[in-house]
Formats: C-alpha cells, structure tokens, sequence
C-alpha cells in the first residue's frame, strides 16, 4: 500500500506518497539484532517543532506509530532547551551544534540592530541583512548569522562524499540545523517547497509540490479524531476567536490553511522520503545527515492552543507521518540512526488554562510593548531622539534596545530608569541588563536548575541581545492580542517552554528511560561519536550520552 493521505484529501486528488510502508513491527523489533559495531550510514534528526515535554508525557501512551517506536530506544523524557529565549530558530540552532544560543549567535528568532542602516532594524535570524532585496519579513534565506558549524558541516569537511539535505516547512530550521554546507534544502514557501536563491527545484521538490497543489487547489475533508479526543473536543474563546473543535477541513484555495495543519508534516516527511532516493542517502560508507523539521505542531498550538482537539488530531497525525518516514527507511534497507527531539515547547491559552487550574495565566498587557515602554521612559527621563522610538523591540517581554541616537551619558541614564521601571511591573519576574549579563559565566549543570539569570545568560549575545532583557512571569503569554494563526506562543525561560524529549533509536540498541535531565546541546556530540566523527573535548556546550542501555558505550569508538 502506497503511503498516503486518504484521511485527510480528497480521493480524486493525488496521494502525497513517497513509500511502501512495512508491516507493523512487534514492540520490540529494534532488540531483535545485536547493535551493530561500525556507524549507521545514515543520522535521521527529527525536530518536532513546538513538541514540549508536556505534550508528550500528554499523549506518548496513546502513540502507536513512529513515536511508539523511538521509545523503544534511548529515551530521555527531561530534556532540556536550557536557554531563556525559546523560539524557533534558537533551538533549532543547538540541536546540531551542540552550542547554547549565546556561542551560536542565534538569540531569537528576530532581534534589533539600531545601527543597520536600512529603515526596519529589525534582522530575521535566517536572513543575509546586507543583500538589498531581504527584509525581514521576506528574507534573502541564508546562514550568515549561525556563527558555528552543524554536524553535517562537521561531517561533510570529515568526509568529503557526505551528504547533508535538511527540510521542513520553515526556512529557519533548515537553515539552523542543516548549516553552512546543505547538498538540498527545502521550505515551504507560501504554497509549494522551494531553497536557496539560485538553486533550482530537484524532481523530488516538484513531484511534492505538484501534489500539494492539487490538495489545495481541491480541497480536502475535516481529519477524523481519534476517539480519546472527546474530552478535548469543545469551543473555547479566545479574543475574537472560538478555538477547540477544528478539525482541518481544507476550503479550496487555501494554501495558509494547508500550512497549519498534518498536511504540511506529511509532505515534508514525503519529500524528505524522495530526497533519499534521489540523492541516495545512506547508500555508501560515509555517513550523511537527513534533517527534518516537522512545522505543523507549532503553527497548530500558536492558532489552537495545545490542549484543544486540533493538538489532539494533530498528535495521532505526526506520529503516524514519522512511523511511515521510518517504514519507508526500513523497506530501503538503510543502516540509520534516529533522533527526535523539538525546538521549544509552548503554552496553551490562558482563557483554557484559567478554567483547567491556572488562574493567573494571563496575556502580557500592551503596557509592556515596546513603543508603549518607550513612551513611558520618555515621559518619566525626559530624553527623546531625532527620529524613530526610544526603546525598539519585537514584542512584551524579551530584548528591549536603546536608540543608537543616545549619547553615553543619556543612554546610561535612560538604561538604569528602563531597567527599574521594567522591574516595577506586576507581569515581569526578572530584569538584567546586558553588562549584567555579559558579565556572568556560562552557566553548567543540571539545565533544570539553572537559575533565571542562567537561563538568560545562555541566550545572550553582546552584540544582538538587547540592552535589557526582561522576562515575563510564569503563566504570561506574549501574545497581547490574540487573533487567527495567534492565540498563544512561547519563547519564555518556565519548564513548559523548555522541557522537550530527546529520543534515541538504532536497530538493535538496547532501549531504556532516563528521566535524568539532559540538554539538546547533548545531541551534537552524541551523534558525532555515533558517527566515528571526532570532535575536540571542550568544542561543544554538550556531553555525550551512552545510547546503548547495553553494557557497550556508544561515546567510546
């Protein structure tokens, strides 16, 4: 049977298959062969975007697909994305690299320059700012900001036949966990996969886009949900909004739709499927790196929320689309090695939380935006600029920047007072200013611990962080005023942000449950040793874990 989306487009609309799936396994089929001694042909890094440690401790005995079977192997429930500003491209950017987003360069997934010279100072981490036709809404995609190599960076200067391919439906995750050195790279861009400037689309891109073409321009049905769904299923308000019992029906035309929902997981994982048989991947004896970002549980909890039954249908639908990646490796015969791991977690609506035990689950007051923060910093110091605000940001809470129009003197005045005044709001629980932050240490240790000032320093970067940081209270959300594709987010230093799974899998490994906490910066050195790839001690912010539940170690070759 061809892998396919029946259940979720019409049935005159082509499937968007990519493989024959095997037969179901039994539970333990990955310890039915002895772990083989030389490194897998093939390193598989699954990122589940937005997959906090929450959901899956939510859902995982429910999973019966791909998720069901990656914890038969080396399963970490406690990791950690250890750094304060949890977004998107910061996380992707340690998952292999194995550095914290202060070595990596890569604070958030936008940050401020007051000194660039064009008239939006803002700078998309995945943007090469200094070509004219990038903004930071319609970037020019490009690495030039992620300051360390990825694993496969690593690899394909280790060896130079290895590939490196990565996709997703984000152009910042493949950028941060594909690197410097990508053989393909494909994101969605408005309705159909596309890569760099200048590359074109191979035969695999074009296949899968032809067949999401014709899903959108058709239509397709509501998905079904899953019968332990019920409890999820019902209307809950949020600003203009009733969320809770969508169910992707897919209106002709409608490529967004398409985009924030199982249907865009399904044709990444088809297209990542296709580039392994049209690159060849994992066929020879250097290993290559497959890197897949699955896109739709975020863009699903930023519209739903993560407790309604869009995350519920959305949950049984990636784990089915990671078990047919699996099969469709598995009936290739490949040799690989799987990690899944997500980028950040995310917080469900406050409206929801406050019925469900969370009475203080609030949205940060407009207050605390930056024009407003401006504003009052204006009217309580006096000091204004010739042109553009005072105080620049990207939203409440997070970095705020100082105009590069103040003096020394007026700028170490207006520092102190936005500073205390910061401090002196109810929705903020921390405030450090960037030579605080810059003068501490890079925190060590268990990543569960870290204090908040650690969880800080970890995102900070002298030259991109701002000139205060200031983070929001547990139970704040940044989204101020919700709306279609934004009732909720994420990007705060509390565990529902931070704490995502790490799991591990290779035919024949001997399975086990940590529940210690680990990093995602552990990742990188891990897979590195699993690889043979030799990187100097002290290189990385991680460790190598021992995969292997075995009396073996798998960071000893």
């Amino acid at each position: 049977m061809t892998m396919r989306l029946r259940h979720v487009i019409l049935a005159a609309t082509a499937a968007l298959a990519c493989s024959t799936p095997l037969a179901a396994q039994p539970a333990d089929s990955t310890q039915q062969a002895a772990a083989p001694a030389q490194p897998p042909r093939l390193i598989v890094a699954l990122s589940v975007d937005q997959l906090s440690g929450d959901l899956f401790d939510r859902y995982r005995r429910r999973f019966t697909g791909g998720l069901a079977r990656l914890q038969d192997g080396a399963v970490f429930p406690a990791g950690y994305q250890s750094h304060a500003a949890t977004e998107t491209c910061p996380g992707h950017s340690t998952i292999l690299t194995g550095m914290h987003p202060a070595r990596t360069g890569i604070i958030a997934n936008m940050w401020v320059d007051p000194d660039l010279s064009r008239a939006d100072k803002r700078v998309y981490c995945a943007e090469d700012e200094a070509d004219p036709a990038s903004g930071p809404f319609d970037p020019v995609v490009s690495a030039a900001h992620l300051r360390v190599p990825t694993l496969g960076d690593r690899l394909k200067a280790a060896y130079p036949g290895s590939r490196n391919v990565a996709v997703s439906a984000k152009d910042r995750s493949v950028v941060m966990m594909g690197g410097h050195s990508i053989d393909a790279a494909y994101w969605w861009d408005g309705s159909g996969f596309t890569s760099f400037a200048g590359r074109p689309l191979s035969p695999a891109a074009q296949a899968v886009n032809r067949a999401a073409t014709a899903v959108i321009a058709a239509g397709a049905p509501a998905l079904p949900a899953p019968v332990w769904c019920g409890p999820t299923d019902r209307d809950v308000t949020v600003g203009p909004m009733k969320v809770g019992t969508n169910r992707f029906a897919l209106a002709p035309n409608k490529p967004g739709d398409f985009r924030a929902s199982p249907r865009a997981d399904a044709a990444t994982a088809d297209l990542a499927v296709r580039l392994v048989d049209e690159l060849q991947l994992g066929r020879d004896p250097v290993p290559d790196v497959l890197s897949v970002s699955l896109s739709a549980t975020d863009y699903i909890g930023h519209s739903y929320g993560s407790a309604g039954v869009e995350m519920c249908i959305q949950m049984a639908e990636v784990d089915r689309t990671i078990g047919n990646l699996l099969d469709a490796l598995d009936q290739r015969g490949i040799d690989y090695a799987v990690m899944l791991t997500s980028d950040h977690g995310g917080m469900d609506t406050p409206e929801r939380l406050r019925e469900q035990a969370v009475p203080d689950a609030a949205r940060a007051a407009p207050g605390l935006l930056p024009g407003a923060v401006g504003e009052a910093l204006a009217a309580r110091t006096g000091l204004s600029v010739p042109t553009g605000p005072l105080v620049l940001g990207l939203g409440a809470g997070g970095d705020y920047y100082l105009s590069a129009q103040l003096d020394p003197a007026q700028k170490s005045r207006a520092l102190a007072e936005l500073a205390t005044m910061l401090r002196a709001d109810p929705q903020i629980a921390a405030v450090f200013t960037a030579p605080e932050l810059a003068a501490l240490p890079s925190p060590t240790g268990s990543p569960q611990d870290w204090t908040l000032e650690q969880r800080a320093r970890a995102s900070f970067d002298p030259e991109r962080s701002g000139d205060v940081v200031a983070l929001l209270k547990r139970g704040v959300v940044a989204v101020t005023d919700p709306g279609p594709g934004h009732a909720t987010g994420h990007g705060s230093p509390w565990d529902y942000d931070r704490r995502v799974p790490i799991l591990f899998l290779r035919k024949g490994m001997s399975g086990f449950e940590q529940a210690t906490p680990v990093e995602t910066v552990d990742i990188a050195p891990t897979l590195a040793a699993l690889t043979g790839l030799a990187i100097p001690a002290g290189t990385l912010d991680g460790r190598c874990l021992d995969i292997d539940g075995g009396p073996g170690d798998t960071c000893i070759r």
